[in-house]
């Protein structure tokens, strides 16, 4: 068997060629030969998450009638690819995208850095707030003064505390998806919640589709656990899926399970819409494959005029398709290590029957403290603060990078914690490095994107304010001009991601 995971038909990929070639060259630029510009535009694909890496590329003579040019071209093209390592073939199976082997994944960037060891850093790796004060208080005090009935008991839950499951679950139902307490598993964290998806529905070696670019850290688990990951790009801009992709990656890939985020992307911010939902519930349900829907972000809308699409489970009445994840860590405290899954009994009770064998069950006065908060209004009022805290920091984080560096695109979100960036044509994983030497911490492209893609881009998370924010975007600055000032003090041409 071959090792591509999709296929990008002819006409797909000649269209992403042709919208790449409308941006603006360079003052002073060549054109290339044919076939390097060609060559060049499906490298610049590749590194941008546009075309998956393992995805299976058009034969010479169907992409050459597609694009007007001669099969020499397309096959010098293809050679070239693959003399750089962005391409392999096998005959009798075809070609299919790939990245230099020289390029492992980054090794630094999300992990979070104790505070005493920061000193003058800025640390922009993590996309966490610090706790809602006096809210995260409170809710231990009065957690605790719930505390001693369940401490004359064993401790453990498996499924989690029957009041909180019974919160969650009531949550839902005002949300208009009708939800029982048995339909809810406590979780430590959402990162729990998914591992014990993973264990429970795809083993080693099973296709687990995902976002291209999505989580870094739920990358690195599915990873971990053996799974074999299908990358399907995002749509431009903030718009979500692109739903012809996908069908394509469900049929063709027979994924086990696909990993979402549908409310404010991390890391791009995207908000998929109703009409979207509906559509991948209904694609998922058709291939057979079991939708993990995180919604971690979805209480994160920073626009006082906005309406939330529905929840994902919303088309999934049945229950039989759709695992939704949530948690307390982004919209409350990452410190509050309580999330929870919401799946039909039969799912719930298989997951509770699994975690015998994994970390038992959640604390249980983190549980007894966000029951507290939910039951007392304070959730509410704590998320609101939150909600105005990162809108803050969103807009002076924005209005900072656009003056220091006028020349990084990106699009603002209208919620979540996090801007996804266009470095300029320089190497997202360059300036990491180089920035952590002018104190600035700053996770690259390459962390959220599968074996090496979008190295032009850096996540920036609005988690710093006012001054820090303005002297973060001051390091970045200048980072970006110690990168090109030593490659051009080599001598050398500074690496740049445009065709």
């Amino acid at each position: 068997m071959a090792d591509w995971t999709s296929a990008v038909g002819p006409a797909q990929l000649a269209r992403q060629l042709g919208a790449q070639q409308a941006r603006p060259a360079g003052p002073g630029t060549r054109r290339p030969p044919a076939y390097r510009a060609l060559a060049d535009g499906i490298r610049l694909l590749v590194l941008e998450g546009r075309v998956p890496v393992a995805a299976k590329l058009p034969a010479e003579r169907e992409l050459a009638l597609a694009l007007s040019v001669s099969r020499t071209t397309v096959a010098a093209a293809y050679e070239a690819l693959r003399a750089e390592g962005f391409l392999e073939s096998r005959r009798g199976a075809g070609s299919w995208t790939a990245v230099p082997a020289g390029n492992p994944l980054p090794a630094r960037g999300l992990e979070p850095l104790p505070p005493e060891s920061l000193g003058s850093m800025i640390d922009l790796g993590c996309a966490s707030l610090p706790a809602p004060e006096p809210w995260l208080t409170r809710a231990f005090q009065g957690g605790l003064a719930e505390l001693s009935p369940y401490a004359h008991t064993h401790g453990d839950y498996p499924a989690g505390l029957p009041a909180l499951r019974q919160m969650l679950a009531d949550r839902y139902t005002r949300r208009g998806i009708p939800t029982m307490p048995e339909q809810i598993m406590v979780t430590t964290g959402a990162m729990g919640a998914i591992d014990a998806i993973c264990h429970l529905f795809a083993g080693r070696g099973e296709r687990i589709a995902v976002e291209s670019p999505s989580y870094a850290n739920i990358l690195q688990l599915m990873r971990e656990a053996g799974a074999r990951l299908v990358p399907v790009a995002m749509d431009d801009g903030l718009a979500g899926w692109d739903l012809p992709r996908w069908r394509q990656v469900l049929r063709d890939a027979a994924p086990r399970l696909a990993y979402v985020v549908a409310d404010f992307h991390n890391p791009t911010g995207a908000l998929a819409d109703d009409e979207r939902r509906r559509a991948l519930v209904d694609a998922a349900r058709s291939a057979g494959t079991v939708l993990v829907v995180d919604e971690t972000m979805s209480e994160l809308h920073l626009e006082d005029d906005f309406a939330m699409p529905r929840p994902v489970c919303a088309y999934d009445p049945a229950g039989g398709t759709v695992l939704t994840v949530g948690s307390a860590s982004k919209a409350f405290w990452a410190g509050l290590r309580i999330g929870w899954v919401r799946a039909a009994p039969d799912v719930i009770r298989s997951l509770v029957a699994a975690r015998a064998y994994a970390d038992l069950g959640t604390p249980v006065l983190e549980q007894l403290a966000v029951t507290w908060l939910m039951d007392t209004g304070g959730w509410e009022e704590a998320v609101a603060l939150r909600r105005t805290q990162a809108r803050e920091n969103r807009d002076t984080l924005v209005e900072a990078v656009r003056r220091e560096l006028p020349d990084w695109e990106f699009e603002v979100p209208r919620g979540g914690l996090t801007l996804w960036v266009r470095t300029g044509g320089l190497s997202g994983s360059r300036l990491a490095e180089v920035g952590e030497r002018v104190g600035i911490r700053v996770p690259s492209g390459p962390r959220f994107g599968v074996d090496g893609a979008f190295e032009g881009y850096v996540r920036l998370p609005f988690t710093v304010a006012g001054p820090v924010a303005d002297e973060a975007a001051a390091r970045l600055a200048t980072a970006v001009r110690l990168v090109r000032a030593g490659a051009s003090g080599t001598g050398e041409t500074p690496r740049t991601f445009v065709a």
